[in-house]
């Protein structure tokens, strides 16, 4: 299916917004497009599609796979990268979370 093309206007400040082709991508990792491909197919992000059929990332997609190139750099295996980056980004979510309820407590997050 393929993406819906919002108007560019207004939306390159959005994190999530898909500015970036795969050339692009791949030039401001100093990485290749198949090392961006490997990382879709961990399915550790999924780029949108043009209406061409094109990949299209977003700033936080590049965060993502910046993080990826870095371990990947320092002898990780893609895959293991990639399951330690999902890892990392559900251990900060759980974190958020259990702040979000030690808020809701009061502070009487022991007191349970």
């Amino acid at each position: 299916m393929p993406a819906e093309n919002p108007p560019a206007v207004g939306n390159l400040d959005n994190d999530d917004y898909p500015a970036y082709t795969m050339g692009r991508a791949a030039d401001i990792l100093g990485t290749t497009p198949a090392f961006l491909r490997a990382l879709g197919e961990a399915k550790l992000i999924t780029p949108l599609r043009s209406e061409g059929g094109h990949r299209r990332y977003s700033r936080y997609q590049l965060r993502i796979a910046g993080r990826a190139r870095e371990l990947v750099g320092q002898g990780t295996p893609i895959e293991a990268a990639c399951r330690i980056i999902i890892l990392e980004d559900q251990l900060d979510e759980a974190l958020r979370l259990n702040e979000e309820m030690r808020e809701k407590l009061g502070g009487r997050g022991t007191d349970i």
